[in-house]
């Protein structure tokens, strides 16, 4: 899929560093856990890590207890939706609407009245 913002991957990896690489562009998951915005609480904006681009709003952030940030809903038309056959599982992927990175995934597990959860890794994303 084409997205507004494309680089190469040599760029990418440049620009992003290797952490973030492997969970932007080669759609890999941080340890639960482990991330800066797990139990992160400020008010503001979450970014896409690799192009600063508005995802999530803080008031859609919840703890869900899962080791990731979760929220109940994004940004309306930031995030795009990939239907997700690998691993043995049938998920829904989430990734920037604008540069394609790799956020994480969507579930219909959500306490909220939304009953969504965006299960986000940290790396993913930015806190403005």
């Amino acid at each position: 899929m084409k997205y507004p913002v494309e680089k190469t991957e040599a760029q990418w990896k440049l620009e992003l560093g290797e952490e973030r690489y492997k969970i932007l562009r080669q759609k890999g998951t941080e340890y639960p856990h482990s991330g800066t915005y797990n139990i992160h609480a400020e008010n503001g904006t979450y970014v896409c890590g690799g192009y600063k681009e508005p995802l999530f709003e803080s008031n859609s952030k919840f703890n869900a207890h899962c080791g990731w940030p979760s929220f109940d809903e994004s940004i309306p038309g930031k995030v795009h939706y990939i239907k997700d056959n690998t691993h043995g599982m049938i998920r829904t992927e989430i990734v920037c609407a604008n540069c394609g990175g790799h956020l994480g995934h969507v579930f219909d597990d959500g306490p909220t009245k939304t009953g969504v959860r965006y299960c986000v890794n940290s790396l993913s994303i930015d806190f403005k």
